[in-house]
């Protein structure tokens, strides 16, 4: 059998940082066109005012629900078998509200003006108030991620740091009550933005801030423990024990179909025995001009609801790493589809009575433009080279007590 190098393994991870590095500057290239040129270079309109960038942003904050998800388990509920998963959630977390920061700071077309809704105050929009929970959530996540940089080897030389970071770490309870009450939050009024709005018959319902918890709470541990697993593999280690990474794996699958049951539930109710002219209009068309049916019940309830859920639910196939991984990315796919569908039905279908939609519009086109796929991708490829640097050189899949030893690999 071949003995692999050191060099054989540092070449692909090269390959794989330089790739990213590339696509990540090709990013801040188009971001900085948008900012000087403005929205007049996307496929946005005034009747498809949300796209790709809002959809990226929704996506990024939902997976990163590991992060309230795994603290909230360890350091309120007390499971501590699941403390080795606390810290890649957090550091998933943080790249996740980074990553949609850096969306919303482009989809606002002023970014500018990101701290108005801090200073004035519009207490009966729920968007207010997602801007409150996000950015004060952001703060908690930054000071639960900051002991985790403190502990790495780079900060041998600075001891007195060091401390600073254990000492933080003592508040990880109440950071983590914090973080929870805030992520609930704002995870539950980003469905209500759509859900309360009553001149959208497709959006108003109240099962929307359900949905959303739900579904960020599946993808989130979905997204840490399929980044656990693929990092595994990929440096030839066990970072979970295989007890807990089904144990896992099984929540997510439980969580899965409650989210599954409800979505079900919530469409039946709405389209199914109650065919209100509103909802059944926008369908309709929908249906006519958009695969929205297809990546509604092919994608969301069959690929990434029922078929990740019986997988993660059967013990064989749940002890298959193969399996599992794949069982994972479907789920998060799901997460994202979920985000881009919610979004687009609204708008692609505008309701009758708008004055902007004189003439029986039957259906508003949107088709992203080049500039703003490859913000998209830039901040992808932001995200993906934050974790792979962060898993290479932090200690972030390493018990507290070994976490500052020299050496992180």
């Amino acid at each position: 059998m071949a003995t692999i190098t050191a060099s054989q393994i540092r070449r692909p991870f090269t390959i794989w940082v330089i790739a990213l590095g590339v696509i990540f500057l090709v990013g801040v290239y188009a971001m900085i066109q948008v900012l000087i040129h403005g929205l007049q270079l996307t496929g946005l309109s005034d009747l498809v005012p949300w796209g790709l960038w809002i959809t990226l942003d929704l996506s990024a904050i939902a997976l990163g629900a590991g992060a309230f998800t795994f603290s909230a388990a360890v350091y309120l509920f007390r499971i501590k078998r699941l403390e080795i998963m606390a810290r890649p959630a957090v550091f998933i977390g943080f790249l996740g509200y980074t990553s949609a920061m850096l969306a919303l700071a482009m989809d606002i077309g002023r970014p500018d003006r990101f701290w108005h809704p801090l200073v004035y105050w519009n207490v009966h929009s729920v968007l207010w108030e997602i801007t409150w929970c996000v950015v004060l959530y952001s703060m908690v996540l930054a000071m639960e991620v900051l002991p985790l940089l403190l502990d790495s080897h780079y900060f041998d030389r600075w001891p007195n740091l060091r401390k600073m970071g254990h000492k933080l770490h003592r508040l990880t309870p109440v950071l983590a009550a914090l973080g929870m009450g805030l992520s609930l939050l704002h995870q539950s009024s980003l469905g209500a933005t759509y859900g309360v709005l009553s001149g959208r018959a497709i959006w108003f319902k109240p099962s929307l801030p359900v949905m959303f918890i739900i579904s960020a709470v599946a993808g989130g541990m979905s997204l840490t423990l399929l980044a656990t697993l693929v990092t595994s593999k990929l440096q030839h280690k066990e970072l979970i024990k295989p007890d807990v990474k089904r144990e896992i794996a099984r929540i997510v699958g439980y969580t899965s179909l409650a989210y599954l049951y409800i979505k079900l539930w919530d469409w039946a109710a709405t389209s199914y025995y109650s065919q209100a002219p509103g909802a059944a209009s926008a369908l309709e068309r929908l249906q006519a001009t958009t695969p929205y049916t297809t990546t509604f019940w092919g994608v969301e309830i069959l690929l990434s609801g029922l078929v990740p859920a019986l997988i993660l639910l059967y013990q064989p196939l749940r002890r298959n790493d193969r399996a599992l991984i794949a069982a994972l990315g479907l789920i998060v796919l799901g997460v994202v589809v979920n985000r881009w569908n919610v979004t687009l039905s609204g708008l692609v279908a505008p309701p009758d009575w708008s004055p902007g939609v004189l003439g029986n519009v039957v259906a508003a086109s949107y088709l992203p433009t080049t500039i703003e796929v490859l913000v998209g991708l830039g901040i992808v490829a932001y995200a993906l080279l934050g974790f792979t640097l962060g898993a290479r050189f932090l200690p972030i899949f390493k018990p507290r007590d070994t976490a500052h030893a020299k050496g992180s690999d």
